[in-house]
């Protein structure tokens, strides 16, 4: 695949983030996977924790490909990233209808969660060096325009999807036809920004609009920065809050319906596929305002409140999350804007300390924080809440030990943000002119 074309004299920095939402939009269907779930185990026999395995796998897949490929992505350019997030992404859809059709769940599991989940990781962060690159003075905004597209996907794919499951049936047929018709239809959407991608041109900044002297001076290189400090906490932050903000997401529908199953107003499927849709809202919203706060207030400091206000609002619903609805659904939102913002601020911080010099390929290997957590949030909700039903119990007294540990593992995060420093020189790879500069100025 060809490298994409270089933007020409007066081209608009502002026509690259719809090229990137077009990708992050599409492969944001991920977070309404909840909306799958309840059909799939009625017609397919299975578990919360069985159902859950096709989303946990993309999860991991999505961090083991931008970690394996972050480094191809740097080399060949975003709209080869974006192909080839296009072609797996749709394709998984594809496999996964077939497995639906023929009650095959582990085509499901291998369509939607292992090809699927490498179009996730390779769509993921295919426009994020791009980006910067064209926002060298708002990189926490720039990325978080576009990363906001991931948080929104679920925004109108659980609504569609759960139309769909209504025309079609929850049957094997019903869940092969939507799974066909969502494979078909992201496809032709991830092409208009494979199309509209650009790249600056070098060495100029982007032409048109004022750009804010930025410092240029960190260059460290992917292979030095894992063997940092900072590298390792920001690892642990990126973790612990995927952990706690995908637990939510991952049983939103089913949660919301325990919470409520005693109360004189029990929560209607409708009305729980529509907590999803507000949990997207929320996790956009976090992901273009809580980013943009980080260029204003700090890196450091914007995650001190994703991680301590994020403990507080867990132990709020663990505590008084069943006594009113607009309480549960206030503190789980609150809860998915920091989660949403966690991953739009990751980028520039990693810029801030690393540089722009391999930020990309940095980036795609921090993400495997977020294949463990994609592990660790529905298994620590889902595999809970399977023993407690198993002991008799029902509604909040599925998730309250689960609860507990995510506040644990957020105060975990806040440490680890809090010992984040400055990467020392020693890691810095020379800027080629400067070490141009210092040869010719060498004495003969």
């Amino acid at each position: 695949m060809s490298s994409p074309p270089v933007a020409s004299a007066g081209w608009s920095r502002w026509l690259v983030p719809p090229a990137a939402l077009s990708v992050h939009l599409s492969i944001g269907q991920a977070y309404a996977w909840s909306v799958f779930k309840p059909p799939l185990e009625s017609a397919l026999h299975l578990d919360g924790t069985q159902s859950a395995l096709p989303f946990q796998l993309a999860i991991v897949m999505l961090g083991l490909s931008a970690a394996f490929g972050g480094t191809l992505v740097e080399r060949n350019g975003p709209r080869w990233a974006m192909t080839v997030a296009l072609v797996c992404f749709s394709s998984g859809f594809l496999i996964s209808a077939l497995g639906a059709q023929t009650e095959q769940y582990w085509l499901i599991v291998l369509g939607y969660g292992f090809v699927g989940g490498i179009g996730l990781g390779i769509g993921y962060i295919s426009p994020v060096s791009t980006l910067m690159k064209w926002f060298p003075d708002r990189p926490g905004m720039a990325t978080g325009i576009a990363i906001m597209g991931f948080g929104g996907g679920a925004l109108i794919a659980s609504p569609w999807s759960a139309q769909m499951l209504e025309s079609f049936g929850t049957g094997p047929h019903g869940i092969a036809l939507a799974f066909l018709v969502h494979g078909l239809s992201y496809a032709v959407f991830m092409t208009l920004g494979v199309l509209l991608i650009r790249v600056p041109r070098a060495p100029e900044r982007p032409t048109g609009e004022a750009v804010a002297a930025v410092p240029t001076g960190i260059r460290v290189s992917a292979r030095s920065a894992v063997r940092t400090p900072q590298f390792w906490c920001l690892w642990v932050v990126l973790c612990t809050n995927v952990t706690a903000g995908i637990g939510i997401l991952e049983k939103a529908a089913p949660m919301i319906t325990d919470f409520f199953a005693d109360s004189s107003a029990p929560v209607s499927v409708s009305a729980a596929a529509g907590f999803v849709a507000l949990l997207s809202a929320a996790n956009m919203a976090g992901r273009i305002g809580w980013s943009s706060a980080s260029d204003l207030i700090g890196r450091k400091n914007i995650y001190r409140v994703y991680l301590g206000v994020g403990a507080l609002m867990y132990l709020l619903i663990a505590l008084f999350g069943d006594t009113a609805k607009p309480l549960f659904v206030l503190c789980a939102l609150v809860i998915l804007s920091f989660y949403g913002g966690g991953f739009a601020t990751i980028p520039a911080y990693l810029k801030d300390l690393f540089g722009t010099y391999e930020v990309g390929a940095i980036h795609g290997r921090l993400l495997t924080a977020w294949s463990t957590a994609g592990v660790l949030g529905p298994l620590i909700v889902n595999w809970i809440a399977d023993r407690q039903e198993d002991a008799g119990k029902h509604g909040p007294a599925l998730y309250g030990l689960s609860f507990a540990i995510m506040i644990g593992l957020l105060l975990v995060g806040f440490a680890a943000n809090e010992l984040v420093r400055p990467v020392h020189d020693r890691h810095h790879v020379p800027d080629p002119k400067e070490a141009a500069d210092g040869r010719r100025e060498q004495p003969a």
